[in-house]
């Protein structure tokens, strides 16, 4: 058993819960989190432990609300922290870090990490049936873990989801359904689901748990750059939960004795602009936001109308003194571009949307161009060919013979018949 978890507790009025699967306080509603012994933790864990350990997320188990070993997904996590020195150049920055969660085992994005915590606590609770709803990489890695667990999954998604995320779905014999409606309608369902059936919806009844696997991400950074936080962290939001839990990583790290110093990170949030209505609450001065309930943008990942988490993610906003920006979609895909050509990363739509309020941000003096800025990759490209597949210049067709290659190497583009 876990003795580090004490069981969950109100986010809004701390009322304490024991270890369960629930996701909401009796009292007020509000959402429930897992609440820690941070000081029996800090009484087991040190860097030298943690450096022993195999380079995956769960090299930091403590801090995760699991009950022993990971059943689910045991090789997630670990992923690179790159040096994008050309890409801070064409930004016109000194110092710039790109976690890359687009190469995340074993579906391409970060949700592996949060699906991971999720299914291993399921199988704890006796679940053999889980499910989601999703705006796709959810749905993609609740299919793939769910197959490798054993377990059978059922998932509701947009009907009009991009095609590659659909088939990344199918391809593990997830049970898929195709929602008439936004992904906070697919949401409702799936809550109706969970009652009625008793089934693990990783981002229902097990939220509590699923949402700890994203401080994973926050882990990693800082141990990548020597056990310390960099001063700016720039994040797509959907749900608005990732952000806050990079920040309450950096936090139980310096609570447990990993970092020395206090983290003064500041904490900064991105959104499309035809969905962004935790960008339009940060703006207006608001606490909370705004629901949109016709999200209208290629950056179908993030288009929740209705975030759980945007009350938190304008509050860790505001507290550690970042901001946060939108992007339309001709900046989200030339975005997408300018990483792909400068760093050799191809990310999904959300890493488009990251970069480009990652580039409004600097222009506008939000974040200093000499100050270490940490932008978190969540997904890849491979899933949404679509957004710049028009943007990219058609390439020649020639007959195998050089005099038909040094035809394009002097300029022509038109194809070559045989």
């Amino acid at each position: 058993m876990n003795d580090f978890v004490r069981g969950l507790k109100c986010r809004l009025c701390g009322k304490n819960y024991p270890k369960k699967p629930l996701n909401y306080c009796e009292d007020d509603f509000g959402p429930l989190e897992v609440d820690y012994d941070y000081d029996a933790i800090r009484e087991v864990i040190n860097r030298g432990k943690i450096e022993l350990r195999p380079f995956n997320m769960w090299r930091y188990r403590e801090l995760l609300p699991i009950d022993g070993e990971p059943t689910v997904g045991p090789l997630v996590g670990g992923t690179p922290l790159v040096k994008a020195d050309r890409l801070a150049e064409a930004l016109g920055i000194e110092n710039l870090w790109i976690k890359n969660d687009a190469v995340n085992f074993p579906t391409l994005s970060f949700k592996d990490r949060v699906v991971s915590v999720a299914l291993s606590k399921a199988r704890e609770f006796g679940f053999t049936t889980v499910g989601c709803a999703s705006t796709g990489n959810l749905a993609n890695s609740v299919a793939a873990n769910a197959a490798q667990a054993g377990m059978k999954s059922y998932i509701f998604v947009p009907h009009d989801l991009e095609a590659a995320k659909i088939l990344n779905t199918i391809v593990y014999g997830a049970n898929l359904i195709g929602i008439k409606g936004t992904y906070d309608d697919a949401n409702r369902l799936c809550s109706q689901v969970a009652d009625r059936y008793n089934w693990g919806m990783v981002n229902v009844n097990l939220r509590p748990f699923y949402a700890e696997g994203s401080k994973t991400v926050g882990y990693e950074i800082a141990e990548q750059l020597g056990w310390r936080t960099p001063q700016h962290v720039v994040s797509p939001m959907a749900g608005g939960s990732l952000i806050g839990k990079v920040h309450k990583a950096f936090m139980e790290m310096y609570k447990v004795g990993l970092l020395d110093k206090e983290p003064r990170c500041k904490i900064y949030g991105a959104q499309a602009a035809g969905c962004n209505p935790i960008i339009a609450g940060l703006k207006a001065g608001s606490e909370t936001h705004r629901p949109v309930r016709k999200p209208n943008t290629i950056a179908k990942s993030l288009a929740i109308g209705d975030p759980a988490d945007g009350y938190f993610a304008i509050k860790v906003m505001k507290e550690t003194g970042g901001w946060g920006d939108d992007a339309t979609d001709a900046e989200i895909a030339d975005a997408m571009l300018l990483l792909a050509r400068t760093e050799g990363i191809f990310a999904e739509t959300a890493g488009g949307v990251t970069l480009a309020v990652t580039k409004k941000l600097i222009d506008a003096g939000r974040i200093p161009r000499n100050e270490e800025i940490v932008i978190c990759i969540t997904g890849n490209g491979l899933k949404t060919q679509d957004a710049v597949a028009d943007l990219v210049e058609r390439h020649p067709v020639i007959r195998p013979n050089i005099d038909d290659f040094e035809a394009v190497l002097n300029g022509k583009r038109e194809t070559v018949l045989v």
